[in-house]
Order: structure tokens, then C-alpha cells, then sequence
């Protein structure tokens, strides 16, 4: 992968694709250099897409599914069962650490921004 800067979903998941890839370069080699200059333009790239100030986990996911034409029923097959997905949209059930990492894998949320603590509905 040539590093260029990110300006697609394909050029964010080839990207992160690479840095597992690289996970285990020895500092100072050109693997570490590499990296590190994509990690940094990953992290630019999130920041732009999902800004830490924009809102509660269930306020995110909403965000995400209309940026990318994604329904309910998308976010049903990540988590393997329409009634959780009405559920966290609807706020019943909040995420648990299993469907915050399926989120992070499907659709590159950052992790840090769903595990946040949010109110549910009464």
C-alpha cells in the first residue's frame, strides 16, 4: 500500500488493514516509520469523521448509519438480532463490550467513542 492521504472508507479500512500489519515493527526500522506515519493519518481521519464532541454512543451510531446509507437492519446483522438493534437505538439496552468491537470492525467506529457512558430510556 502506497501511503496517500484517506479519503474513502476503502482507503480507511486499507489502512488499518496495514497497520495491524506493522504492529510489530522494530523501532526505528522503515516499518516503524511507516507505521507511524499512517497511524497519524488514520487518527486525522477519525477525528474529521467522528469528532470526540459529537455526542453520546447512540448518537454516533445514528451519525454513522446516516453517513454511510445504513438501516436498522444493517445494524441488526452486526449485532445478529433485530430486537437489539431496536433496542440500543431505542435506547433500552445499552452496548456491551462485544457489540462496541463489532461496530469498531464493521463500520471503524472508534472504540472510544462507544464505550462512553450514555442514559437510557426509562
Amino acid at each position: 500500500m502506497d501511503i496517500r492521504p484517506i479519503r474513502s472508507e476503502a482507503d480507511h479500512a486499507e489502512a488499518l488493514v496495514e497497520i495491524e500489519r506493522l504492529l510489530d515493527a522494530a523501532p526505528g526500522s522503515p516499518e516503524a516509520d511507516r507505521l507511524d506515519i499512517l497511524a497519524t493519518l488514520v487518527e486525522r481521519c477519525e477525528e474529521e469523521r467522528w469528532p470526540v464532541a459529537a455526542g453520546d454512543p447512540v448518537e454516533i451510531i445514528r451519525f454513522v448509519m446516516e453517513q454511510r446509507g445504513e438501516g436498522q437492519s444493517d445494524l441488526a446483522r452486526i449485532f445478529g438480532s433485530a430486537s437489539r438493534a431496536s433496542e440500543i437505538l431505542n435506547r433500552r439496552r445499552a452496548l456491551t463490550l462485544e457489540m462496541v468491537w463489532k461496530l469498531n470492525r464493521a463500520w471503524h467506529i472508534p472504540a472510544e467513542l462507544l464505550i462512553r457512558p450514555y442514559d437510557l430510556a426509562a
